[in-house]
């Protein structure tokens, strides 16, 4: 069953693998899909996250290839209708299955996808890294700090940008299925 964790208190993992989001804010809570499998990690992500914005509800896929079901509704997550749309994706670059490089690759090779704002956030400092992922489109590559209070602060700066001053992107949760764009894979 494919299971994306929603980290803002409660997960809300129905049995057959569907989220389910009741009582959403009419102009709703900031969406951010975070592609990390390391625990530790996520949950400095989303303390950070959370500790900047209240209304920021945090997806965790733990591998790209739960992230790429989650975004184009595919697997376990086919037939979503009502979930919502990140307004941003943090994407590590060292995961299971499926690594965030393809992640991205599939991200911007799909129309719906396209302007989805992404942000790599890995530990990795090898520049054919940052070369590889400005190619693919990221928007931005941010190395994960080792000091605790340094990637604290490098998340929250992340998330004041993309969720703060930057517009959201036409794609964002207000999407219906209808407009989705299956991907070519």
């Amino acid at each position: 069953m494919g299971r994306i964790n929603i980290t803002n208190g409660e997960q809300l993992v129905s049995e057959s693998g569907l989220i389910r989001f009741e009582g959403m804010l009419e102009t709703g809570p900031f969406f951010v899909l975070l592609v990390e499998d390391d625990i530790n990690d996520e949950a400095l992500v989303h303390r950070a996250l959370r500790s900047m914005e209240p209304n920021c509800i945090v997806l965790v896929a733990r591998d790209g290839s739960e992230a790429i079901d989650y975004l184009f509704r595919t697997g376990p997550f086919e037939g979503l209708k009502t979930q919502p749309r990140p307004d941003l994706v943090i994407l590590d670059l060292k995961l299971p299955k499926v690594g965030g490089l393809e992640v991205l690759q599939k991200v911007r090779d799909n129309e719906t996808t396209s302007l989805l704002p992404v942000v790599v956030f890995s530990s990795s400092s090898e520049q054919g890294d940052v070369d590889q992922c400005y190619r693919l489109g990221v928007n931005s590559f941010v190395q994960k700090p080792l000091d605790y209070d340094e990637f604290i602060e490098a998340v929250r700066l992340i998330g004041r940008y993309w969720l703060g001053f930057s517009h959201r992107a036409p794609h964002s949760s207000l999407l219906s299925d209808a407009e989705m764009i299956e991907p070519d894979f």
